[in-house]
């Protein structure tokens, strides 16, 4: 086995960095924060890089690279600045199902404008009576000659307020549950497709968050991605790639704290003595890299294997579970560190605090991660 990364992704890792730590001020990542407000120039800045759906084939406007490297800019990201790093990568969410499952038609409509930061996507998936049960869908799409007619209500959508187009899953065979299931493009603007955003989020208050309603939304019937009553399928393989990017962004996230308090630790003097020179603070410090490295490890192998066509649900449930629940571990001792100081904005746990708290819960929750590893174990 071969660990180190090779010479291009060392370069994409720093390159992430360098970018990073060029453009995510803390004062800036804290007014974004505060306002609810979505980092447009920074996110087109880092697309005209090559940041941005770096995955995409670069005839749509991409790189042509690996999740592996988008895992790495995710981390790097994430490391510099919990908000601003989260938001940004959130900005292509449900454009992954039109490079994977879409017409060249639809590909080449939206796919170069979003890796070219013009445009956000959202995927809207999750509704208001059902949460995390997705194979009940209370949304229909009916067909009407050359049209679907789409019906229903969506929530907890990210980029809601702010996507030119979503990708929404419905029930298009009423009978068969989540096996009549369909994915269509819907674009904004649409008659009838309306949105409303949601506020007062604790955390990752940069990535906008919205519902929808669909009262008679005529789509064209080349509006569907997919197969017909395959969407949930089709879902089911995005969501996994999609939570190991959660785990990435976690990982990103608790390795910043950590470095954070490691500073701290080191600068700090309590009772005439650093806090650094205190065991219990180093028995923190130790717990905290192993609980960053155990998670990058298997989050690094789960993007690996996608990267080899393999999409193994195993791997991206344990990552993610892994690498939140660390995530929230590491970043709740950074303030246990910090003290009194943690909880003050001006130092930024807090926010890091308030941010890594919804890793655990999107994407799937931490117990749907458990409930899918178990039954993968038990079915080998």
């Amino acid at each position: 086995m071969n660990f180190e990364l090779t010479e291009e992704q060392k370069y994409i890792k720093s390159a992430a960095k360098e970018f990073a730590e060029g453009e995510f001020k803390p004062e800036i990542a804290r007014e974004f924060d505060q306002k609810h407000e979505f980092p447009s120039a920074i996110y087109k800045k880092a697309a005209k890089l090559g940041f941005i759906g770096c995955y995409f084939d670069e005839k749509y406007g991409g790189q042509g690279l690996g999740l592996l490297e988008n895992v790495l800019m995710e981390e790097e990201f994430c490391r510099v600045d919990s908000t601003l790093g989260s938001a940004l990568f959130a900005g292509l969410f449900g454009s992954d199902m039109i490079l994977e499952y879409g017409t060249e038609e639809q590909k080449m409509e939206y796919l170069p404008k979003s890796a070219q930061g013009e445009w956000l996507s959202a995927g809207a998936f999750t509704e208001p009576a059902h949460g995390s049960d997705v194979t009940v869908m209370d949304t229909v799409a009916v067909r009407d000659g050359d049209e679907y007619v789409i019906n229903g209500a969506k929530t907890m959508i990210t980029n809601a307020p702010i996507a030119e187009y979503a990708v929404v899953l419905c029930q298009t065979d009423p009978e068969a549950r989540h096996k009549g299931q369909s994915l269509f493009i819907v674009k904004k603007g649409t008659p009838g497709f309306d949105c409303n955003e949601l506020t007062g989020k604790m955390g990752i208050r940069a990535s906008l968050l919205g519902e929808y309603s669909f009262s008679d939304v005529h789509v064209p019937k080349e509006a569907l991605l997919g197969e017909e009553n395959r969407g949930f399928y089709h879902f089911l393989q995005f969501i996994d790639v999609g939570r190991i990017n959660v785990a990435a962004q976690s990982v990103g996230m608790a390795q910043g704290a950590f470095e954070r308090a490691l500073k701290y630790a080191k600068q700090r003097e309590q009772f005439g003595r650093r806090l650094a020179d205190f065991q219990v603070i180093q028995h923190k410090l130790a717990d905290m890299a192993l609980d960053i490295e155990s998670a990058r490890l298997l989050t690094y192998k789960a993007a690996w294997h996608v990267d080899q066509g393999q999409i193994i649900p195993k791997w991206a449930c344990m990552a993610k579970t892994l690498a939140t629940t660390n995530a929230m571990r590491v970043v709740s001792e950074a303030m246990q560190i910090f003290g009194g100081y943690g909880y003050l904005a001006d130092y930024d746990i807090e926010r890091y605090y308030r941010d890594i708290r919804i890793s655990a819960i999107y994407e799937g929750t931490t117990e749907i991660q458990k409930n899918v590893v178990a039954r993968i174990l038990l079915r080998e």
